[in-house]
């Protein structure tokens, strides 16, 4: 490992001189900057993260907090911020709240003491907490910026969920679904309470809610159990592995799909393409977000750049058709849904 030593006397100064010039520090000519900064590439210098903290006060590491790693639609938003701050010469940190908005809170309060920055990607603390969250760190000189949320005071990157709703209930109203059904995510979700407001300016008739569901395959289980109970045709779900539960439960009770039932996903993970059959989906730029995201963090948008809605896209696949001329399934002793989103 090449040291700050050994840069020095290639370029031909004092370790003090070199150290200086490599973290842009005063006092140092243009003419030793440069030397130092060829001496470094050609040695393929690399400063230890630890010293440049102890010289710089940076760390050159950006946080990263996310619900559930285990759910790829956040670990595609972490390979894309992995990948910019690699760009940028910085590392990451990521930190998994399993879901708890309690332990999120405490999680950020004891990352944003070693990092340069906060991704914060759908946090699930409440608006006022997160609103006390995003002061605190801009009252210490923090950089906070979030993904799949919008909130005051904090640059972010969002997707335009009422347009994939609109794209997502448009096709299926084109295909004959008069009753359709709504697979909700946790309660504490910003893009969850998105999509419902979406659902409830949707033309085309009410769509039935069948409540709000652990966004797992798990939830997507209990969830078909209700639609079918509701007689639905078709069930729009929160997320792809939702819509997955929906579609294994649907095959367990003899329920085929979508010849009987339609089954709508939201952010086209990569296993909605692989499973049968094919996940029709809202896609969303996930890597992209994560990306973006990074940049925010630099602090150098503009004010119409600090808070940016990326497109998506529906994208259809086998697992919608048709409406049913008729279809009437076993029902559990259950018949009404929850709510009616109008």
């Amino acid at each position: 490992m090449v040291t700050l030593r050994e840069v020095a006397r290639a370029a031909g100064v004092s370790p003090a001189t070199a150290s200086r010039a490599l973290t842009d520090a005063p006092h140092v000519s243009a003419a030793n900057r440069e030397q130092v900064a060829r001496a470094a590439a050609s040695l393929g210098y690399r400063p230890h993260p630890a010293a440049r903290a102890l010289t710089t006060g940076t760390t050159a590491t950006v946080g990263l907090v996310v619900p559930d790693l285990a759910n790829p639609f956040f670990a595609a938003v972490a390979k894309g911020v992995q990948a910019r701050a690699r760009e940028t010469g910085r590392e990451v940190l990521v930190a998994d709240t399993d879901e708890d908005a309690t332990l999120e809170q405490d999680v950020v309060a004891r990352l944003g003491n070693r990092v340069d920055g906060l991704v914060l990607c759908s946090p699930r603390m409440p608006a006022e907490t997160l609103g006390s969250v995003i002061s605190e760190a801009l009252a210490a000189d923090g950089r906070v910026a979030l993904v799949n949320r919008e909130a005051p005071g904090a640059p972010s990157v969002s997707f335009d969920i009422a347009d994939g709703v609109r794209q997502a209930v448009d096709h299926l109203r084109a295909l004959g679904h008069e009753t359709v059904a709504y697979a909700g995510g946790p309660r504490t979700s910003w893009s969850d309470a998105e999509r419902r407001t979406a659902l409830g300016a949707a033309a085309g008739g009410a769509v039935l809610d069948l409540g709000s569901f652990r966004p797992t395959h798990g939830g997507g289980v209990q969830a078909a159990d209700l639609a079918l109970a509701a007689g639905a045709t078709a069930v729009l779900c929160f997320n792809d592995l939702v819509a997955l539960g929906v579609l294994a439960r649907l095959h367990a009770r003899g329920v085929r799909a979508p010849d009987d039932v339609s089954v709508v996903g939201f952010d086209d993970v990569a296993t909605a393409a692989l499973v049968t059959p094919a996940l029709t989906t809202v896609a969303v730029p996930l890597a992209r977000a994560g990306r973006e995201a990074v940049d925010l963090l630099g602090g150098n948008a503009g004010a119409a750049a600090r808070h940016r809605r990326l497109p998506v896209e529906l994208v259809v696949r086998a697992s919608t058709a048709p409406a049913p001329p008729a279809f009437s399934p076993s029902p559990p002793a259950r018949t009404d849904p929850e709510v009616v989103i109008r």
